[in-house]
């Protein structure tokens, strides 16, 4: 009877010890999982960080390359007034037909190089509002 207790004993100790174990192995195994969760979290965030700063350094670099552009077609609409004035100035030295034929070609090229400022403009403004 008591060799009988005495295994019963010893095998409810190995039962309680093995419950014992298993917490512990558990816990681990939920460490693990946890720091490997972590690492990834943190890996994440470090790309998101590096994206987040090359798109603020490529925001700043549209906003002033859209800053240049809006000078430069402001510089060149009071060009393009004094020119006009001018013209009109010279009017009474010119034959009619060159006149018009040389305001023709200065507008022609004048209004090209406005509808490309407007436009690098405009891609600049969508890149701005993408960004």
């Amino acid at each position: 009877e008591v060799q009988k207790l005495n295994q019963q004993l010893e095998e409810k100790n190995g039962e309680i010890q093995q419950m014992i174990n298993q917490p512990s192995y558990e816990k681990e195994r939920e460490i693990l999982r946890l720091q490997k969760t972590l690492a990834e979290k943190e890996k994440a965030q470090a790309t998101s960080d590096v994206l987040c700063r090359s798109l603020t350094d490529e925001t700043h670099q549209l906003q002033r390359k859209l800053a240049s552009t809006a000078e430069m077609c402001q510089h060149l609409a009071k060009c393009l007034e004094e020119k006009q004035r001018k013209e009109k100035g010279n009017t009474d030295d010119q034959l009619p037909t060159e006149r018009s034929n040389q305001l023709l070609d200065n507008e022609t090229s004048l209004q090209a190089l406005i509808c490309n400022l407007q436009e690098e403009n405009r891609m600049l403004k969508q890149k701005v509002a993408h960004v």
